[in-house]
């Protein structure tokens, strides 16, 4: 059996997992990751050592929240880490004598699911993350679609709406403001701000502390039939689908999966995904229709899709 380590580097928490080459995780293992951007490598190392004990790994494929340049070694610009031109790989490197891959944690969720989700019976995939962003990942011809300096299929910064809600890139109007689990928790703690009749349950939830409104929390009130629950999640799902048209006019993924937490919520979000993306798919009577699916990975996806590329794409 080939055995492969995957890596997958947040902003609080790294986690790792030895991997097989069906994609089945068969040991794992977590620490938080430190507030000194210099100690990851370190950390990366500690939990690889304690993975492999006998067993021997073919190499290490790290995910990172962030932009990955195109020798799939550096960390261009992480959002929530310290780290710009991060030679990470190198690092690593240097502390345990494995191959290391570097690849954007979306991209290797991306991979995951292609290869052992979602999209294992088809020969591309789009992927979408909705969490407290948007991600993407892109797989065309059983290919990992990297763009052309590594940085493709940063979906969460598409501009959908001009002049619209500024997002934390800078720009307005960018589609992880309106589709995302973020934009739901916003919309929540708007309504019971200003004191919406409807929204009795949402603010009994927040009991004063507008902090306590979550979005699992609001799933949670939805799936239990909350009227503005079950809104506002429509609301964003809608969003979502009309998004995923635009991306299926460029893209024409034969699969598009949903991932993250807020597909927790199941058919109360698929449902109004799928109605927009049909009402706002170009010529749709004319064109074969991508299938949209939840992400059958869940949060191991990184891990398994960034092992899985360590073992079949190394450096």
């Amino acid at each position: 059996m080939t055995l492969a380590i995957g890596v997958d580097i947040g902003g609080t928490k790294i986690a790792a997992g030895l991997v097989s080459e069906t994609g089945e995780i068969l040991d794992s293992a977590s620490q938080p990751t430190p507030d000194d951007s210099t100690k990851i490598p370190a950390v990366v190392a500690d939990l690889v050592d304690r993975l492999t004990g006998e067993e021997k790994a073919v190499g290490i494929g790290i995910g990172a929240a962030g932009f990955t340049g195109e020798d799939r070694a550096t960390v261009r610009f992480a959002p929530n880490i310290d780290w710009v031109e991060e030679p990470l790989a190198a690092h690593v490197r240097s502390l345990i004598d494995l191959p290391v891959v570097v690849e954007n944690d979306a991209n290797a969720a991306a991979w995951g699911e292609f290869r052992f989700g979602a999209g294992k019976d088809m020969d591309d995939l789009l992927l979408v993350t909705i969490g407290t962003g948007v991600g993407g990942g892109i797989v065309h011809k059983g290919k990992l679609f990297r763009g052309g300096f590594g940085v493709a299929a940063e979906i969460g910064h598409m501009r959908i709406v001009p002049n619209g809600i500024l997002c934390g890139c800078g720009q307005h109007g960018c589609y992880e403001q309106y589709a995302s689990g973020s934009a739901l928790v916003r919309d929540a703690r708007e309504r019971v701000s200003n004191d919406d009749p409807g929204a009795v349950a949402i603010a009994a939830l927040a009991n004063g502390d507008l902090g306590r409104i979550t979005g699992p929390a609001i799933t949670t009130l939805a799936q239990g039939g909350d009227p503005l629950a079950i809104e506002l999640i429509t609301d964003v799902g809608r969003w979502i689908g009309e998004g995923l048209a635009i991306l299926a006019t460029i893209l024409d993924p034969s699969v598009i999966a949903i991932g993250g937490g807020v597909g927790a919520a199941g058919e109360l979000l698929l449902g109004p995904v799928v109605e927009a993306f049909r009402e706002n798919l170009p010529a749709r009577a004319h064109r074969p229709e991508a299938a949209i699916r939840l992400a059958a990975l869940g949060n191991r996806a990184g891990i398994i899709g960034a092992a899985d590329l360590a073992r079949t794409e190394p450096l």
